[in-house]
């Protein structure tokens, strides 16, 4: 299998220990690409170095949603607009609304900080990596607001419904190896709707390993589980889904 894990932060903690030497042996395992999104400007950095160290691996740099309390404009968009001009940036993100956590950032703060970096991206002509939990509307109607931008909703948490309107939109969507947990009934849905050339496969690493490793450290070498999650969903041939997620991956993040 040839794979695109296009969502994995091996800038996390996490990772601390043995970072490079888990990234080193991605090739081996069948990874082709990885794509770090930053969530703060430190991590965005650290995705920029990491991408600039392993030719295989590529970055995005933004401020997630959850990150956003000490948010200045007149600092940060100047700062993030800095670290995308590396030719190894392909996108701006994470970015997006994050409603679960009620010690998160206020969602007014959320919500300004959201329509900043989609106008930073349109600015740069770059995609964007979208965060949306427990914020389906507020997310749907900025991601609106901005015609011009496209991108991709990762790890992709909403209904059938909001999954045609991205369609429509042009954009893309993403699964994780939560698709391969017992209460994956509604992610498994929109896998039945979507075509296969609007779906990426991530592992967002650290986080969200497939089973039969839940609750685990994940990495980029389990992103094929994702893979053959879709491939039965689908009725399709794993490999058929690595080399057409793959593809996908390249297409979107201009590879």
């Amino acid at each position: 299998m040839r794979l695109f894990d296009t969502h994995a932060h091996y800038d996390a903690d996490a990772f601390d220990a043995d970072r490079l030497e888990v990234l080193a042996s991605m090739p081996g395992q069948g990874v082709e690409l990885i794509l770090n999104p930053g969530c703060d400007l430190k991590s965005s950095q650290t995705a920029v170095e990491l991408a600039e160290r392993f030719p295989f691996v590529y970055a995005a740099v933004g401020v997630h949603p959850e990150e956003c309390a000490d948010w200045d404009a007149k600092h940060d968009i100047p700062a993030l607009e800095a670290l995308a001009q590396n030719p190894k940036v392909r996108a701006i993100g994470e970015i997006g609304l994050d409603y679960h956590w009620p010690d998160n950032p206020p969602r007014e703060l959320q919500q300004q900080v959201f329509h900043a970096q989609l106008e930073l991206a349109e600015k740069l002509d770059l995609p964007v990596i979208v965060h949306d939990r427990d914020a389906h509307h507020d997310c749907l109607d900025i991601v609106r607001a901005h015609p011009k931008v496209t991108g991709v909703y990762h790890c992709y948490s909403g209904g059938v419904e909001d999954a045609k309107i991205l369609m429509k939109l042009g954009w893309m969507i993403s699964f994780t190896g939560s698709i391969t947990f017992k209460n994956a009934r509604r992610a498994l849905e929109v896998i039945d709707l979507l075509p296969m050339d609007r779906i990426m496969i991530e592992t967002d690493s650290p986080y969200l390993s497939p089973e039969p490793f839940r609750g685990r450290r994940n990495d980029s070498g389990r992103v094929h589980l994702v893979a053959e999650a879709i491939a039965r969903r689908k009725g399709l041939d794993p490999e058929e889904v690595a080399r057409i997620t793959l593809e996908n991956g390249r297409r979107f993040f201009r590879i």
